[in-house]
């Protein structure tokens, strides 16, 4: 919502204060030179990426609408953490071998369907728990093994922002593109026009340089820095099933392994010490 808020914001000031100024709004509806701006700015960013981060890119921006990382879900996450060890604790890890080898199928994942619903998640858990089972990693390796993952996990995470940014830095000079293109149709008129319609596409190709600069910091580079919070926010959360793991590998008891996850996690959705005893003991 507040991202919504901020967009309408942009919106509001720079038009209300132009149309305030004494400006025509009709003046600045120039779709050729969208166009030009729009069409080269995505023609570059895809020949910059493979085709699998557009399509990353996408979903990630329409989720920036939402609320993904929250407490509901920190608390999912761990709470389905302590019933996997629990269970792992209480009759062995051959009790998990079902829950980790079909997380769909199994009574403990199937209790947390916003945590299932993220694929990649869920078989980060389980690969992890596959380990744990095998019972021939020392502690320090299996975390040592977990960082040279996240750190893999964390450019890619990275990516989608990275690729954004790019089109933000470029939107002002095709800006300038689309404003070059204009003035040389003005140039071309000169002699056969009359003095007004040559104001006029002066004035639409300098709208070029105000909408390339306006979309790129008014618009992508904020979206860049959104999926950026979002990689950051994501992979924080990985971190915390790291340390809630690496604790039961070195002996924590499941309670004790979760509060090493717990405290991982950024504080502005961490739920509280008492929050997620009510909610593993709920479970």
């Amino acid at each position: 919502m507040i991202k919504i808020v901020g967009i309408l914001v942009v919106l509001g000031c720079v038009l209300g204060g132009y149309i305030l100024s004494g400006g025509h709004i009709m003046a600045i509806v120039q779709p050729f030179e969208v166009l030009i701006i729009g069409g080269a700015a995505f023609g570059a960013f895809l020949q910059s990426n493979p085709a699998s981060t557009t399509k990353r890119v996408l979903k990630k921006s329409m989720q920036m609408f939402g609320s993904r990382f929250n407490k509901a879900l920190y608390l999912d996450v761990l709470k389905m953490l302590y019933e996997v060890l629990n269970r792992s604790r209480r009759e062995g890890m051959m009790a998990i071998e079902a829950d980790i080898e079909d997380p769909n199928a199994s009574a403990i994942f199937s209790k947390y369907p916003a945590v299932l619903k993220d694929e990649q998640m869920t078989a980060f858990v389980c690969d992890y728990l596959r380990i744990l089972s095998s019972g021939n990693m020392a502690p320090h390796e299996f975390e040592g093994l977990f960082e040279m993952e996240l750190e893999s996990l964390k450019s890619d995470l990275e990516h989608p922002a990275h690729a954004v940014t790019q089109v933000a830095d470029g939107l002002p000079g095709f800006g300038i593109v689309a404003a070059v293109l204009g003035i040389v149709v003005t140039m071309a008129m000169l002699g056969e026009a009359e003095q007004s319609a040559i104001g006029q596409h002066v004035g639409a190709a300098l709208v070029g340089t105000f909408l390339g600069i306006l979309a790129a910091y008014g618009f992508m580079g904020p979206l860049a820095s959104s999926l950026n919070h979002d990689a950051a926010e994501e992979l924080n959360l990985y971190e915390a099933i790291k340390a809630t793991l690496v604790a039961s590998a070195s002996g924590m008891p499941p309670s004790l392994a979760v509060e090493f996850g717990r405290k991982v996690l950024y504080p502005g959705h961490r739920p509280s010490f008492s929050e997620l005893e009510q909610a593993v003991r709920g479970g």
